[in-house]
């Protein structure tokens, strides 16, 4: 009788509000990020714009967690509901400690390889923003949902390859003089890397909600 009750009454929607929501914050810290990639004074330019949009993100995510709580009838299961948000959050989470690294080493210079890791976060970003939405209406929308998470996939596989390729010129050219800064540029590297991944995370949250509620 509970589960025909629950069915019979309207959806609380405001969800996929924040969702959107979350996702511009998501996009706006990837902008921020790949600003700060431009080097010399762009970074401390863009570095309060990263930390402003996962500050945003926060409480976006501090609502959603909210509304769970509160809310007698959700579009889909509670629990799908706070791993999305939480997979969501990770991304931003993740620029922001990209971004307090870069400034931590006073790093200033970047070559081309972390402008192209730069561009896939933010193409990720946007994908993931692009994603979202799409969720308000799962059945009629999981073909397409499919094709942005691979598309997702396939921006977290070319940032492996640029990752790899410009860890191993990192390590061609670095002077023996120069063994910190090699680390602090690895470092970078590794966690623009991980940014993407968490992107990835989020694309695998989304098809396992779309599978189990098509």
């Amino acid at each position: 009788m509970l589960s025909l009750f629950r069915r019979l009454m309207p959806r609380e929607e405001r969800f996929f509000d924040l969702f959107a929501r979350h996702a511009d914050c998501v996009v706006r810290g990837a902008e921020a990020l790949r600003g700060m990639l431009d080097g010399g004074a762009a970074v401390q330019q863009y570095f309060p714009a990263v930390l402003a949009a996962e500050d945003e993100a926060d409480a976006v995510t501090r609502e959603v967690v909210q509304a769970v709580r509160r809310t007698f009838v959700t579009p889909f299961d509670r629990g799908d509901i706070q791993a999305l948000i939480g997979r969501m959050d990770d991304t931003v989470d993740q620029m922001k400690k990209t971004a307090k690294a870069i400034v931590f080493f006073e790093m200033t210079e970047f070559d081309a390889d972390y402008q192209r890791m730069g561009d896939q976060v933010l193409r990720a970003a946007q994908l993931m923003r692009e994603a979202v939405p799409l969720l308000a209406k799962i059945s009629a929308n999981a073909g397409q949902i499919g094709v942005v998470c691979e598309s997702i996939r396939q921006v977290e596989g070319a940032a492996d390859d640029i990752h790899d390729a410009g860890v191993t010129a990192l390590f061609r050219h670095a002077q023996p003089d120069q063994v910190l800064r090699f680390i602090a540029a690895r470092e970078v590297f590794d966690l623009l890397e991980k940014t993407v991944d968490r992107f990835d995370d989020a694309a695998n949250e989304i098809e396992n909600i779309v599978v189990e509620h098509v």
